[in-house]
């Protein structure tokens, strides 16, 4: 007869690991197990050895550049961008050990307060160097396994896409058919986070629990104001490398929703539009939308800033829309007016600085202004705007040549008749009006030879691609 132990064998199916550890039970203890966790490992490779791949050397010089080229103020530790380096030097081996053990703790993140153009602060977090060099190295990990999954009508600080991206997609719609908007608002989107639930839709797709941790402490890490750390319970400080996708990843929610329930939407961050064919389409979408945000997402939607109107009326990214059958893209009126509030401070009479100083900062700030605004329609208004800068220049100048001689004398360096010469300069009228009497004697050629750069110019220019102005 058979010993029970040879029939307990007969029973166990082949190649288990029952019966390798009854055939072999020496050599086999401490083997890896076959248990789900570590069956397949792509999915470990691509989940759980993010916090590796992030302190990867070629990850890290990327990453250094790109805070390097980024600059910014330092935080609240002083260490400058161009100081990185060096810091580096010193402090490398211990901060990397702590974030291999788990034991690393961020500097608190320091308070600015940035007017908003419609009134109210936007609060800003800035972080020290060293945290932007980490955040920025985690976020390049990071991003491209959330970034497949998020809605294609997501246009917010994602690879290969921008704000135009965003613009054009709206015009689509309105050409479409959709000449209705949901113009959602979320109040402090970024300062209303809540932590729990942004790190549960993080751990979806991070099972690196040291990078869990990592991202914890980040959100938890406090902010400096007026030499106090104040704790975060909440929120995702605006101002660091990894809080756009923080709120991706929170807002991607809202984008599936969305979707689910076939809405034509464009969303940049914070800031969607949400297009239908009727007015009472868009109220009944603006009430569930605004049900999920808040219940759902734990959010807050600015009913005062929200509206269900047509496109033309609204304002997106700093557009807006004719209400023409092609949809015109052209600038939001609150666009002028802080574009002009902007020119009038860099061109106030009070600023003691020289016109060479002016007209650079002055060319930084219109070229930089034509390039993202080149969607819209504006040839007029660029013309009318050369023409104003212009004369606000000739205003500043005016007013520098303080003096009745000093005046004459640079009018007939200018070339100006000596009658109009002594006219002008013991005119008592004050720069502004002068402004508009000295245009013969300081032309466009003036201004070109000083280096002020057209805004039509380069307007045209950047339209060639379109086919038209």
């Amino acid at each position: 007869m058979r010993s029970r132990e040879e029939r307990r064998q007969q029973n166990i199916p082949q190649g288990s690991c029952q019966q390798r550890a009854a055939v072999k039970p020496r050599g086999y203890v401490g083997a890896p197990s076959s248990s789900p966790a570590q069956v397949a490992p792509s999915s470990r490779e691509d989940h759980n050895d993010l916090l590796d791949r992030m302190l990867e050397r070629e990850n890290l010089l990327l990453a250094y550049k790109r805070v390097v080229r980024n600059g910014g103020a330092p935080g609240v530790d002083g260490v400058t961008v161009a100081e990185l380096q060096a810091y580096l030097n010193t402090h490398w081996a211990q901060v990397k050990a702590e974030l291999l053990a788990g034991t690393y703790k961020p500097a608190p993140v320091k308070r600015v307060e940035i007017p908003k153009p419609g009134g109210g602060v936007r609060l800003l977090g800035i972080p020290t160097a060293m945290d932007r060099l980490l955040q920025q190295a985690l976020l390049q990990v990071m991003h491209p396994i959330f970034d497949a999954h998020f809605s294609w009508d997501s246009y917010g600080f994602r690879p290969g896409k921008r704000a135009h991206d965003a613009v054009l997609q709206a015009q689509r719609y309105i050409q479409s058919g959709y000449r209705w908007v949901v113009d959602l608002d979320l109040e402090k989107c970024f300062d209303r986070v809540n932590h729990d639930m942004l790190m549960a839709r993080v751990a979806r797709r991070v099972k690196d629990k040291r990078d869990l941790k990592l991202i914890r402490v980040y959100l938890n890490a406090g902010v400096m104001v007026n030499g106090v750390c104040q704790r975060t319970e909440e929120g995702t400080p605006q101002g660091g490398p990894l809080s756009p996708l923080l709120a991706n990843i929170l807002l991607d929610d809202l984008d599936k929703e969305r979707k689910k329930r076939g809405l034509q939407f464009a969303r940049y961050a914070d800031d969607c539009n949400i297009f239908v064919a009727s007015k009472r389409a868009g109220e009944r979408v603006m009430e569930s939308v605004i049900r999920f945000v808040e219940g759902k997402l734990k959010l807050k939607v600015n009913r005062d800033k929200s509206a269900v109107d047509r496109p033309w009326n609204r304002k997106f990214l700093g557009f807006s829309f004719l209400p023409d059958k092609q949809a015109t893209i052209r600038l939001a009126p609150k666009t002028i007016s802080r574009f002009k509030d902007r020119i009038r401070e860099m061109t106030s009479r009070s600023r003691a600085i020289s016109m060479e100083e002016r007209i650079k900062r002055l060319n930084r700030y219109i070229i930089g202004w034509v390039r993202y605004f080149r969607l819209a329609s504006m040839k007029t208004h660029c013309e009318r705007f050369d023409q104003w800068i212009r004369r606000r220049l000739r205003m500043c100048l005016w007013k520098q040549w303080k003096r009745v001689r000093t005046r004459l004398r640079e009018l007939r360096a200018l070339g100006v008749p000596e009658w109009a010469c002594f006219m002008m300069a013991n005119s008592r009228r004050g720069p502004w009006e002068m402004s508009r009497n000295t245009n013969n004697a300081l032309p466009t050629s003036y201004w070109e030879a000083k280096g002020l750069k057209s805004m039509l110019f380069r307007y045209m220019e950047l339209r060639q691609p379109f086919g038209t102005a």
